[in-house]
C-alpha cells in the first residue's frame, strides 16, 4: 500500500509542474479540461467540479483575468457562461500532452490487456475506498 501512495504522490507532483510553471493553481487543470470538452453555464461547471457557484467564482475571475477563459450570457435565461479562449485552449492543451506523456512513460511498457487491468483495479480501489 505504501508504494501505491508513493507513486501517486508522485505522479500528482508531475502533473502539478507544469501548472505551477504557468502560474496556475491545482484544480484550475480540472476547470481547463471541462470547459475544453464545451463552454458552460457558471453553474453547470460548478456541479461537474463538484463545488458551488460562490466556491468557484474567485478561480473563474482569476483564470478570466489572466485571459483563458471568457465570461459571457448564454442559454435562453442569459445565465452566465464560460469558454475557454485560444489562449485558454493552447495550455489545456499543453496540459493533455503533458499528461500523456506522463502516462506512456509511466505506462508505455504495459501490453493493453494489463493497462486496462490496472485501470480497473485502481477505479476499484477508488470506488472501495469512497464508502
Amino acid at each position: 500500500m505504501y508504494r501505491l501512495i508513493q507513486a501517486g504522490q508522485l505522479a500528482h507532483k508531475a502533473l502539478l509542474q507544469p501548472l505551477l510553471e504557468r502560474g496556475l493553481e491545482p484544480g484550475d487543470d480540472a476547470v481547463l479540461f471541462e470547459l475544453g470538452r464545451s463552454g458552460k453555464t457558471e453553474t453547470d461547471l460548478a456541479h461537474e467540479l463538484g463545488a458551488t457557484p460562490e466556491s468557484l467564482a474567485p478561480r473563474l475571475a482569476r483564470l478570466a483575468e489572466r485571459e483563458l477563459i471568457t465570461r459571457q450570457a448564454v442559454g435562453p435565461e442569459l445565465a452566465p457562461g464560460v469558454a475557454l479562449t485560444e489562449r485558454g485552449t493552447r495550455i489545456r492543451n499543453h496540459l493533455a500532452d503533458h499528461w500523456a506523456q506522463l502516462e506512456e512513460a509511466l505506462l508505455g511498457e504495459l501490453k493493453p490487456k494489463h493497462r486496462d487491468r490496472l485501470t480497473d483495479t485502481l477505479k476499484r480501489f477508488v470506488d472501495l475506498l469512497r464508502l
